[in-house]
């Protein structure tokens, strides 16, 4: 008998964060009943659907797609999105915040607020309307001190909500996906993702991003230590000047409160360079209103937030 020549490639930490995401997703789709996936648009998004087709190519999703809408998105974003959904031939389902401010479901005391903290009503609502048991986020636990209290498979009651004093063990790769009607399952298969986790595998995998987070020349105002997107959401307040700079987004969201960072990332290869040298966290700086104590986001993920 010849000899076997066996040729064994050493798995990076890339490889092993994909295969824990593809488990939870399987087991998404095997313990639950009526799941849906999250899809902004967004760069951890565009990673979900990745991992997505690596766990059930060449059969279709077992969940749609489904954004809140705020209708203070990027353009950009929003026509990525759009037509990712349709390439890959899968179910996007759109609810939209305007929607629930019509139906007085969402008060906001002046038009140009950020809508970034009320999307939890028109999630909720949809929630309700699809009786959606499950929802699979890109929330990552590096983002921010409250989704690194959060389990992978985050438990909501029957209001939506979430209790961070009580949640669900979770042994080894144990999930327990068991809910009530009217209770559901948030679910995060890349919560033990880094932003630089993120980025590399972007950049392995080849993947098409929106174009706004490579750097390019936009008009924005300094407000306190943060660049703003001049847009017919946000214009100039008094003493406040227009300047032309060279930007780019690490995060992408409502318009009226999230913050590009100077950068002359070009490339994907800029970029992982760029994330390896700043020391400010992603969304630490780029969500205003992620700075406030009155928008902390333990209390917004309380009410029902992704």
């Amino acid at each position: 008998m010849g000899n076997l020549n066996i040729i064994s490639r050493k798995l990076t930490h890339l490889d092993v964060l994909e295969s824990e995401a593809i488990h939870i997703m399987r087991e998404v789709a095997a313990e639950c009943g009526n799941p849906a996936l999250l899809f902004s648009g967004g760069k951890d998004s565009i990673v979900l659907l990745r991992l997505a087709e690596k766990a059930f190519r060449p059969a279709k999703f077992p969940f749609p797609l489904l954004h809140i809408d705020t209708e203070h998105n990027f353009p950009e974003v929003i026509d990525f999105r759009d037509r990712r959904a349709s390439e890959l031939g899968e179910r996007l389902i759109v609810r939209s915040m305007e929607d629930s401010i019509r139906q007085n479901r969402v008060i906001l005391k002046h038009p140009g607020q950020s809508r970034n903290a009320f999307q939890s009503v028109t999630l909720l609502d949809a929630i309700a309307e699809f009786g959606f048991d499950a929802c699979i986020g890109g929330a990552r636990r590096d983002e921010e001190k409250a989704r690194a209290k959060e389990r992978i498979f985050s438990f909501r009651d029957e209001f939506g909500q979430w209790d961070p004093k009580n949640q669900r063990p979770e042994l080894w790769d144990l999930y327990n996906a068991r809910v009530h009607p009217g209770e559901n399952i948030r679910v995060f298969p890349i919560s033990n993702w880094t932003e630089m986790d993120i980025w590399q595998y972007i950049a392995r995998e080849r993947l098409e991003i929106p174009g706004i987070y490579f750097a390019h020349r936009r008009q924005v105002i300094r407000r306190g230590d943060s660049l703003l997107p001049v847009s017919h959401l946000v214009w100039p307040r008094e003493n406040e000047q227009v300047e032309e700079l060279s930007v780019r987004f690490r995060t992408v969201g409502d318009m009226t409160c999230t913050c590009p960072v100077e950068s002359d990332a070009s490339t994907l290869e800029d970029i992982i360079i760029e994330t390896a040298t700043t020391r400010i966290t992603e969304r630490g700086a780029t969500r205003m209103d992620d700075q406030t104590s009155e928008a902390s986001m333990e209390l917004r993920k309380k009410e029902g937030y992704f």
